[in-house]
């Protein structure tokens, strides 16, 4: 990306690639999160299927709150 760039060269020298650690970051918690948000597909995984049984955000209207 920053070929002969002395400034470049040298951050990296001193601080490590951020960017680099950030991408490999960034790729490993999107395979995690392909893995978590995957749909059960073994036998005897005990996942909840139906509607409603996980989270929830219920949208709140805007004006004062009655009680």
């Amino acid at each position: 990306m920053f070929q002969d760039s002395p400034i470049y060269d040298r951050l990296i020298a001193e601080c490590g690639d951020v960017p680099a650690q950030v991408r490999r970051e960034a790729e490993r918690v999107s395979r995690e999160l392909e893995l978590v948000m995957r749909p059960a597909q073994s036998p005897g995984y005990d996942r909840p299927h139906s509607p409603g049984t996980g989270w929830q955000r219920s949208a709140m209207l805007p004006g004062p709150r009655t009680q």
